[in-house]
């Protein structure tokens, strides 16, 4: 069901696309931290991919893979322009985004409130794997429904709808979505969790790839749905405190391996740090994803604060990043909190 030469074992672990976060310097940093997730861009409107500035848009550097381009919309022809647009430019996989509940997503018809239109996502889905090379997997990531729907009937009505069109990767954030009263934020933190439901998708539902999202933030929460789910994606655990996500790589791909020290890592990033500054990048533009690698550690907040403070200084370069790292050595017994 997942497609011809699809790997099941591709969405094992993964990092939940987010918007105004997830962009190429952040999945840069998080490809060092975890080799074998799989990374997701900022959700991208098809429009924007057909009409915008695609470099700007769709850009990514080769160390990235395996990458997945997430569209937003609910125009079929459109969605399958910019699926073929995305395969021609690398992407791994494309999903549809049938998960954010934010008001302008959902005034522009797209995200969350298409999972109360389960036919319209399944001719979405159809026509974006059509366009798509059979290399690339169309999936979807959605939620277990959004305002009154309680039912989870229903859900898996919606699910075998989709499904039938030929989606075989299903990404669920393991909540339902409010459309009118809640913000995004309150959206990922007020709708209670129903882990079940996705455990129970994937019983009843063997032939498809099932992976879990929402509330993940530990190497024992990725462990125990890695026992009855395909997979884990991780959202804002990842971002705040990415070393959490080398943890779950290791543990997931090479527990034998002891996992690398902070500093090891971040030093990886410094020949891709020193190229975007050649070509014009700011250092602030990439070292606002750092900020969390230090999290609860010696130094940490010193850490956090000179590159908060240093790098939209004009001239910032690597030399200050080293200046940053050397905060958590110098007092051991400072615990940032």
């Amino acid at each position: 069901m997942p497609g011809p030469g699809h790997d099941p074992h591709a969405h094992r672990l993964s990092v939940a696309p987010m918007m105004d976060w997830t962009d190429r310097h952040c999945r840069v940093f998080h490809r060092l931290l975890a080799p074998h997730a799989r990374l997701y861009t900022e959700m991208v409107h098809a429009q924007a991919v057909i009409h915008g500035d695609r470099e700007r848009l769709l850009g990514f550097d080769p160390v990235e893979h395996p990458v997945a381009l997430q569209l937003g919309g609910s125009d079929p022809a459109h969605l399958a322009q910019a699926t073929r647009i995305g395969a021609d430019w690398g992407y791994d996989e494309v999903n549809l985004n049938v998960g954010c509940p934010s008001d302008r997503v959902q005034a522009g018809r797209f995200g969350a409130c298409l999972m109360k239109e389960p036919a319209l996502v399944a001719d979405c889905v159809a026509a974006m794997i059509a366009a798509a090379p059979a290399r690339v997997p169309v999936t979807v990531k959605c939620r277990l429904g959004v305002d009154e729907m309680e039912d989870y009937d229903v859900f898996r009505a919606f699910i075998d709808a989709v499904a039938a069109a030929g989606c075989g990767v299903f990404v669920v954030h393991a909540r339902k979505a409010w459309l009118q009263g809640l913000s995004p934020k309150e959206n990922r933190e007020i709708p209670p969790l129903r882990y079940e439901w996705v455990h129970r998708l994937k019983r009843e539902r063997s032939d498809l790839v099932v992976s879990i999202n929402g509330g993940l933030a530990t190497v024992e929460d990725v462990l125990e749905h890695a026992r009855g789910l395909d997979g884990a994606m991780i959202g804002r655990a990842a971002y705040h405190e990415p070393y959490r996500l080398h943890l779950m790589d290791r543990a997931l791909f090479e527990p034998a391996r002891e996992p690398e020290d902070r500093a090891v890592l971040l030093r990886k990033l410094r020949p891709y740090v020193e190229d975007c500054l050649a070509r014009g990048v700011a250092l602030k533009h990439i070292s606002r994803h750092l900020l969390g690698l230090f999290h609860g550690q010696p130094g940490g907040r010193l850490f956090r604060q000179v590159l908060s403070e240093g790098a939209p200084r004009v001239g910032a370069g690597w030399e200050l990043v080293e200046r940053a790292l050397a905060e958590t050595r110098r007092d051991p017994e400072r615990t940032a909190p």
